[in-house]
Formats: structure tokens, sequence, C-alpha cells
């Protein structure tokens, strides 16, 4: 399928590794022009050897100044923006309620949600000015089901989806699609840590841990970070032009998390 995506001016947010740089793949394949941030500067810098078409400059989502840097490197190298991916998210402290220390907290939501604020009320004013405007951001399986351990996170990820929906309403007029993508256990060093670190909490192996977690999902397999890029570049594209205020998720049908 041809996806019409030629010069479609594309920045996405914490894409030096994992699911944002596999997007900014697929969509400098299909012949977008690609602007990535990341607060990892050594790993933007790697990449300009590996994936010289992949622009880039640093980028703490949580530092509004930062943030305002970022955005105008962006603009100025792209001349504009077609289509933000707010993709920016760390993974948050595991543990009991009780025992999770204030600043993970804040910490967590800082990145996972106001991140996604920060980002998105700078770029309206130039995705108004875009013939095929959209947002896209993530969120996760743990932004519709509990996740007993990882309170910061699941509310962070909740969150997510509350500011999709209301985004999705408020800039529907002009044109601008926002959607959120809801990954389940997507394959990849992250997810392992996460398998590691509840494993620890309740004292099982991180293979029981994988297990017991892909046990609640029909299809009992981790999820390629690739099907999640192909379905950021459907959704930026013009075949999903009717698109807006969905949160869609691509989990094998998970049931639970655990």
């Amino acid at each position: 399928m041809d996806m019409g995506l030629d010069g479609l001016r594309v920045a996405i947010s914490g894409a030096g590794s994992g699911i944002g740089l596999e997007m900014a793949r697929h969509f400098a394949a299909e012949g977008a022009r690609v602007f990535i941030g990341d607060a990892n500067a050594a790993a933007l810098a790697a990449l300009a050897g590996s994936d010289p078409a992949l622009l880039s400059a640093p980028c703490d989502v949580a530092d509004r100044g930062s943030v305002a840097g970022w955005l105008a490197a962006c603009v100025a190298t792209l001349g504009g923006i077609d289509c933000l991916v707010n993709n920016a998210g760390i993974a948050g402290p595991t543990g009991a309620v009780e025992e999770i220390a204030p600043e993970d907290w804040d910490r967590t939501l800082a990145v996972n949600i106001t991140g996604q604020f920060n980002l998105t009320r700078l770029a309206v004013p130039h995705l108004r000015n875009s013939a095929n405007p959209s947002i896209l951001n993530l969120s996760s399986a743990a932004g519709r089901l509990g996740f007993a351990l990882r309170t910061p996170y699941a509310a962070s990820k909740w969150a997510v989806v509350g500011f999709t929906k209301s985004l999705a309403k408020e800039l529907g007029g002009d044109g601008i699609r926002v959607n959120a993508l809801l990954p389940g256990l997507v394959d990849g060093p992250r997810i392992q840590a996460v398998f590691a670190s509840k494993a620890a909490a309740k004292g099982i192996t991180a293979a029981e841990q994988q297990a017991a977690s892909m046990a609640h999902g029909s299809l009992k397999r981790l999820v390629p970070q690739s099907e999640l890029a192909d379905m950021a570049v459907y959704l930026a594209s013009r075949h999903g032009a009717s698109i807006s205020g969905q949160a869609i998720s691509i989990c094998g049908d998970l049931e639970a998390l655990n």
C-alpha cells in the first residue's frame, strides 16, 4: 500500500531507541522527513552514523526549556510539523504504593504525561498550518487496565488517554487528528527490565513473571515494535484521515496485567 508520506514532516520524542526509533525508521522508509529527540544525547549521536536520514537534537520532555529549544530546532529544520508523535516515556518505579518515593512518582508523571502537554502546546500552532495534521500519543495497556505495584506508570498512561480524547474534541475543528496507541507487552530490553523488577518484588524469577504476564493475552506473544510503527505510519497517512479520538490497543488481546 502506498502510504503517500513523501515529504511528511514528523517530530518524534524519545526516539533514540526502542519504539520511537522503530517508528522513526518506518516513517523515513516511507519518504517522510523525520526529526527526533531523546534525553540520551549519546544515543542520538550514535544514530548519526547508523541512521543519517534521521535529524535530531537532545530533548528532555519534562524540561520546558529543553522542549522549546527542541521544537524550535525541529520547525527550523523541517519548515513546520505535520505529525507529532509523543513517544517519550519512562517505566517508573516498581513497588507497593506506600513504598514509592514521592520524587519517583513526580518524575514518572513529569515525563509520561506532562511531557506530552509540554510538546503538544507548542506544536499545535504549527500543526494548524499543515494540510495533513495529526498527533499520536503513546499510552499503554496499563492505560486501560489496573497494574499492581506500578501505580505511577499506570496513572500516567491512563492520563494519556484522557489527554488524547480531550485534544481530539478540542482540535477536531482544525482538522487535527489525535489518537493514542496502547501497546501491550512489547518485545525488547524495556519489558525484560519490567519483568525483572516485578519478579524481584514478588520473589519469583523473571522467567516466571514473563510467563504469568503473557498468560493473560489471547495470542500469548510479545508485540514486535514493528507492528506499533506500522500503525503509527497508517494513522499519520491519508488512509487514517477519519480516525481520531481513539485509544488503539496493540496487545494480542491482553486482558490483565500482573
